[in-house]
């Protein structure tokens, strides 16, 4: 059965932090969402990230490794979780995203596919 990365983006710009009483209801929707994953058998692992200026990028190349901070990818749109599924199909996927993405109060979901191997 496939698996599927459905990976949660923050926008901060169209849709900034929730506070206060906005965050734990959030938090209690994605619970719920989580929790009707898990009794459908279709749930693998979810997780929720820091902020992304708590990353810490690692390049090696050749025998030498650098470190830089904050997230790789200067967007105003950083992943701020994630859950991966294993479902059927593509369309179950994209339902469970829906589902997710009303859970975060409209943040978008992007839905990707794990490889079944190398590819050819």
């Amino acid at each position: 059965m496939p698996k599927y990365l459905l990976a949660t983006f923050q926008d901060e710009v169209r849709s900034p932090m929730p506070q206060g009483e906005d965050v734990a209801k959030i938090y209690n929707q994605v619970a719920a969402l989580q929790e009707s994953m898990v009794e459908a058998g279709v749930w693998v692992f979810s997780g929720a990230l820091t902020a992304a200026d708590s990353a810490t990028v690692v390049v090696a190349e050749n025998d030498a490794m650098s470190m830089t901070d904050g997230p790789y990818a200067e967007a105003k749109e950083q992943i701020g979780g994630f859950s991966v599924i294993e479902v059927d199909h593509l369309d179950e996927a994209l339902e469970w995203a829906r589902r997710g993405s009303t859970a975060c109060g409209g943040w978008p979901i992007e839905v990707r596919p794990f490889m079944d191997g190398p590819p050819s």
